[in-house]
């Protein structure tokens, strides 16, 4: 009889701890910087009211979500990010002090085509602002995640950054369909991957004429130094108001406004090098109402955006709260990790114990368990060999693993209160007194 081995399923994957260690220690050091600024942690369920997380979220979207019925035929889906359920909480619990500042990292869900890059269940690391409108607190969430990165071994990276209300004014100054226009940011946000005649292809399914969709390329191929791009098209969009009365472009003018103000703030973070103003940059979900921006890192294109977010005032609202203006960003551990092992961030650092505790016979290992325990409760991450294996086994253990120190209880050692201490390193082995072992570890 053969027996099934049965595999993850399609789009989520099994992470060994050589793995796990790793993933661990990017969420550990980011939530450090999050803490850092004043971010505090907030726990929301897996899953969610279906009709909670279709809401505004637009038609791809609502198409990745995990939908299913419970056993009480409720209507559910699991998390597809997390700024839903972020700003169900504070429709729900007005009284938050204002500014709320909240972290979240754990696991999000997307029903689409598994790739290399993209798996149906993977880790986001959000940090959000909400109650400030002022575009400083955008300003914030990009300086966040630019410390994260920074902390976790990247040292160059570009902040690509636009606004919403922005693009739509080129929209209609384009002369495209504004009844469509969700359905436009969608096309031009897949520009980079389907090229400038996939655009056009997309928009000529929902009636743009052709020319009109070219003129909109043409108007959104700008990009680069911050404060030439947005004063060019605040020049622009100040004629074309002049001739019309649009709000969609007196929105853009205030739109521009903004992004001026974001890169003034970013000069006090320390940011202003690495912003560079995109006037193509989209964004495919339908909440954002602001600024957005992508960070990405230099020298490794072909992995897309590391970090994206934006400003998406009307979310609360939509969930029965009051007007609250809400930004944030958002970063994946599953593109951060494999861009981390190609820089060799990994080799630099030792995930493992720190410490192997040894016995060197059978009758040594209670006083092995005793000293791993005394090690361990002085804060030093400590192993303890459980299969009774004999020294050189335990040592070649100890050197697959990158454990920096063995710490061999030896019977004669023991006798004169000490023990040895190898430099899995150096090789280097000498005997220590067991109460300096803490000093000397």
């Amino acid at each position: 009889m053969v027996i099934e081995v049965f595999q993850p399923a399609r789009g989520t994957s099994d992470f060994l701890p050589e793995e796990m260690l790793k993933r661990n220690w990017v969420q550990d050091n980011i939530r450090r910087v999050f803490e850092d600024y004043g971010y505090e942690p907030l726990g929301t369920p897996a899953f969610e009211s279906w009709e909670m997380l279709s809401i505004k979220s637009g038609e791809d979207a609502v198409n990745q979500i995990y939908y299913f019925r419970d056993k009480s035929d409720r209507e559910l889906g699991l998390r597809f990010e997390w700024t839903a359920s972020l700003a169900r909480v504070v429709a729900s619990h007005r009284e938050l002090p204002k500014p709320f500042k909240r972290y979240a990292i754990g696991p999000v869900w997307r029903y689409e085509r598994p790739s290399e890059k993209n798996r149906r269940e993977f880790w986001q690391m959000d940090a959000d602002v909400v109650g400030v409108q002022d575009p400083i607190a955008d300003t914030e969430v990009l300086a966040v995640a630019v410390d994260c990165l920074k902390r976790i071994g990247f040292e160059s990276f570009v902040i690509r950054l636009n606004d919403r209300r922005l693009l739509e004014a080129l929209i209609e100054s384009s002369g495209l369909p504004m009844e469509r226009y969700l359905d436009v940011c969608r096309a031009v946000d897949k520009r980079d991957k389907i090229g400038d005649e996939g655009v056009v292809e997309e928009l000529g399914k929902i009636g743009a004429p052709e020319d009109a969709s070219r003129v909109l390329l043409k108007l959104v191929d700008r990009k680069g130094e911050p404060s030439e791009i947005i004063e060019d098209v605040k020049t622009e969009i100040g004629d074309i108001l002049a001739r019309t009365e649009s709000g969609r472009i007196m929105k853009g003018l205030e739109a521009c406004d903004d992004l001026y103000s974001i890169v003034e703030y970013s000069a006090e973070f320390g940011i202003e090098s690495m912003i560079m103003v995109d006037l193509g940059l989209a964004r495919g979900l339908d909440y954002y109402t602001g600024p957005v921006f992508e960070v990405y890192a230099q020298g490794y294109p072909e992995w897309g955006s590391i970090a994206g977010g934006g400003r998406y005032d009307n979310l609360v609202q939509l969930f029965g709260g009051e007007p609250t203006p809400m930004t944030g960003i958002s970063m994946g551990v599953d593109r951060l990790v494999p861009i981390l092992e190609k820089m060799g961030v990994f080799d630099a650092i030792s995930l493992a114990p720190k410490v192997l505790v040894v016995a060197a016979s059978e009758s040594m290992r209670a006083k092995a368990v005793e000293v791993a325990q005394a090690l361990r409760r002085e804060g030093i991450s400590t192993d303890l060999d459980l299969l009774g294996r004999g020294i050189s086994r335990q040592l070649e253990a100890a050197n697959k693993r990158g454990i920096g120190k063995v710490v061999i209880v030896g019977e004669r050692e023991l006798q004169e209160g000490c023990v040895s201490v190898r430099d899995m390193t150096t090789a280097e082995q000498r005997k220590v007194k067991i109460d300096r072992l803490k000093e000397e570890l």
